[in-house]
């Protein structure tokens, strides 16, 4: 009989990391970027998502000066090309703090809200990309308001990992972009987007796309935070001229600016999915 040394040659299959990391398993590791997520969401009862994402460059308000001063001296010593991307960036770093806030302001007042539902299975909980920036602010806001908050997250080279807002048991780490996407939708009861770059322009169009063909039939409330922004930097009255999209396709979305004016329609939309509103708080 071989002993422990021998058997550790020949290892079984699941125990085989050099085939488990091999393209040969690329299936085998999708399945598990399902599998793995849905067995800890179903552990800790989390039913529907309310997901919020933008801009990973967004700086925390007490956080603001100092990266004024570092965008500073790195003007000094930068080129006329690389300046101007700098000026560029310190003139909408206020306004980008801002929704900062505004992110975690309205993180906080959606999870107060479903704390609130006796059922479990109506307590949503707000889900970001995992990341810093508007991501950060969306789970710091549920944290101060004492929820449960997720993370979805994804390996990028150049930047950093789950943020520490998050309970651990729901910080999730993906490598493929399109199952982190899958687990967006699939709890999703309503979508806030801030503003962003190319990520958030990404997962905005494609639940757009997926809302606008039927690919989602339930109700999915979806929220464009900041208006100055969206409409500089999307003409959807220009594709509606073009005849591209239709002007109900518009309507998928409602633009807003204030915290409580998105929580109101949020949770008068979602409240439309069969919820019934809390019982207000006991005065004892």
């Amino acid at each position: 009989m071989p002993d422990s040394k021998e058997r550790d040659l020949y290892p079984k299959a699941y125990s085989n990391t050099d085939f488990l990391h091999g393209p040969n398993a690329r299936t085998i590791r999708i399945l598990s970027e399902y599998l793995e997520p849905q067995a800890r969401l179903r552990q800790h009862k989390i039913r529907g998502t309310i997901v919020m994402f933008g801009s990973a460059r967004a700086v925390p308000p007490e956080d603001l000066k100092a990266e004024y001063e570092r965008l500073k001296g790195l003007l000094e010593a930068a080129d006329e090309s690389e300046a101007e991307r700098l000026r560029n960036r310190m003139s909408s770093l206020d306004q980008m703090s801002r929704y900062y806030a505004d992110a975690s302001r309205l993180s906080y007042l959606l999870t107060k809200y479903y704390q609130e539902f006796p059922n479990a299975k109506n307590r949503y909980v707000v889900a970001s990309g995992g990341g810093p920036g508007i991501m950060e602010a969306a789970n710091r806001g549920a944290r101060e308001a004492g929820g449960k908050t997720v993370g979805f997250g994804i390996s990028l080279p150049f930047e950093q990992g789950i943020n520490r807002y998050i309970d651990r048991e729901l910080a999730f780490e993906f490598h493929y972009f399109f199952m982190r996407k899958y687990w967006f939708m699939y709890l999703a009861k309503a979508l806030v987007v801030f503003p962003g770059g190319f990520g958030t322009m990404d997962e905005l169009f494609e639940i757009l796309t997926l809302v606008q063909t039927g690919k989602v039939t339930k109700n999915l409330p979806i929220v464009l935070y900041g208006s100055r922004f969206w409409e500089e930097a999307i003409r959807f009255d220009v594709m509606t001229t073009w005849g591209v999209v239709s002007p109900e396709d518009v309507a998928l979305f409602k633009i807003c600016d204030r915290p409580e004016e998105a929580f109101e329609y949020l949770k008068h939309e979602i409240n439309h999915q069969g919820l019934s509103e809390p019982e207000p708080p006991s005065a004892e």
